[in-house]
């Protein structure tokens, strides 16, 4: 009786799961590191974050600083990337565009796939009511056009700042993601560790944050990583039409948005933003195509 009872002990207290977990990350962590891909890609990622950052700070023009005597200049040692039609340093404008794009990129990323694990988790556990009331809503907004939803919510959210505007981001994004939390739930529910929790009463949220969740970390962490390329091109598309960040706040979609205006004649308006949005992009998904392919099983035979 005793021997039983230790048995079931493990998987309830959590402390073999996220061991488990720990050992299975850890072996796809090491797996895509030996990707040249991914290597390459952290490293365009460290020297973009670098660039956005440090640029600012070693320009000898400031952010909202004009030139009234160099109008859409061209790149020289006084204006690295030229300036724009205002006088303003193009170099500046991409360096705080450039670490915008980043931010909302990431936590775009980060509130999408949290709320697609929750909502994926909870439908896939519970089942019945809960489920058809989940994937209901699920379902609307795949159904619902992406630009309509903003072309209604855009007057209203126009003054809220960048962050509202991240969780819009966020809020047009999960729902592929939870279908798929969803079917690994249902299988990852008939586990011996699940049954044994829930048979000694542990409460069904703990199960699913402890047990459910943890399970499937590689498959979020993947899902996350390509949802940051994604959330900054639909931030790009968003800003040339005209939903994206508001000034006096700039991101490379902003700038791609009034440097096209412009872009044959004053080219360096243009390039330099989309160049840089090009490579970080590439970037991500370097990196995410490498953790995938960690994952995948048939991965060393394909190679």
């Amino acid at each position: 009786m005793s021997m039983s009872a230790e048995r079931v002990e493990d998987p309830v207290g959590g402390d073999d799961t996220p061991t488990r977990v720990s050992g299975r990350w850890s072996a796809v962590l090491n797996e895509a590191l030996r990707a040249r891909r991914v290597l390459i890609g952290i490293a365009i990622i460290i020297g973009l974050v670098l660039l956005a950052w440090v640029g600012p700070l070693i320009s000898p023009w400031d952010f909202s600083q004009r030139d009234f005597g160099a109008f859409r200049s061209p790149p020289s040692l006084d204006h690295w990337f030229g300036t724009g039609s205002t006088g303003r340093d193009i170099f500046t404008l991409t360096m705080v565009g450039l670490q915008k794009s980043i931010i909302i990129g990431l936590l775009a990323a980060v509130i999408t796939t949290a709320l697609a694990a929750v909502v994926g988790a909870f439908a896939g556990y519970f089942l019945g009511i809960t489920d058809k009331v989940l994937m209901w809503i699920t379902d609307l907004f795949l159904v619902l056009p992406s630009f309509l939803i903003l072309a209604i919510l855009y007057p209203a959210l126009r003054d809220s700042g960048w962050l509202v505007f991240v969780i819009l981001l966020a809020g047009l994004m999960w729902m592929v993601t939870a279908k798929m939390v969803r079917g690994m739930t249902i299988s990852l529910k008939e586990r011996e560790y699940v049954l044994a929790a829930r048979y000694m009463g542990v409460p069904h949220y703990k199960i699913i944050f402890r047990h459910i969740l943890p399970n499937m970390s590689s498959l979020l962490i993947v899902d996350a990583t390509i949802n940051v390329s994604s959330a900054i091109i639909l931030e790009t598309a968003l800003s040339y039409f005209g939903f994206g960040v508001q000034p006096p706040d700039v991101s490379l979609g902003s700038l791609i948005a009034d440097g096209s205006k412009e872009a044959l004649a004053f080219p360096w308006t243009f390039w330099f933003c989309t160049g840089l949005l090009v490579l970080l992009v590439l970037a991500v998904n370097l990196i995410g195509d490498g953790l995938r392919d960690a994952l995948d099983p048939q991965t060393k035979r394909r190679s």
